[in-house]
């Protein structure tokens, strides 16, 4: 497995097994908000992670900029992560985000967020936050699936100021 930070010019490979890893209309759904990335976010405010196997790609994990008003720290969501439907359940997914998380932690970033399955994330060192320490950027369905993890070796701590976030993630089915 060969893990990556390269996205540009790789749109098409990164896409097709994010709409492929999940049922029909929320592959659809996330694969537009990977293409809506992919265009419309700066490159200042994304990293794209795929993980590389014998030319194909196995999976991705795309982290966005999060903003919160009043807060220096420097922080990202994780949103989407996909592992290809064949290679679900192999260990992709996780060497995936140990990768980025190192690779985040070298370039700065102070944490990271996410908004799913507490069990998977908490594999790698990801537990859930109360939306009153990071608020999430707009209401959660489901407010126990709002988990995070500090890069800095500290824990996370109160952000100060609304949360905001890239383009691709204002619309309110993802949260």
């Amino acid at each position: 497995m060969r893990w990556s930070n390269v996205s540009v010019g790789h749109e098409p490979a990164i896409i097709a097994p994010v709409t492929a890893a999940s049922a029909d209309a929320e592959g659809a759904l996330v694969g537009g908000l990977v293409r809506h990335h992919l265009t419309g976010t700066p490159p200042v405010d994304m990293y794209v992670f795929p993980a590389i196997e014998h030319d194909a790609l196995a999976g991705v994990a795309v982290f966005t900029r999060l903003r919160y008003a009043d807060d220096p720290r420097v922080a990202f969501i994780l949103s989407p992560m996909a592992v290809a439907t064949r290679r679900q359940r192999q260990g992709i997914g996780q060497g995936l985000l140990r990768h980025a998380l190192a690779e985040l932690r070298v370039a700065g970033v102070d944490g990271v967020m996410t908004y799913g399955d507490p069990a998977f994330y908490g594999r790698v060192g990801c537990a859930p936050v109360s939306d009153a320490v990071v608020p999430a950027p707009l209401p959660l369905s489901q407010p126990m699936g709002w988990i995070g993890q500090s890069l800095t070796g500290h824990p996370l701590t109160q952000v100060r100021g609304p949360a905001t976030r890239v383009a691709a993630l204002r619309d309110p089915r993802f949260w």
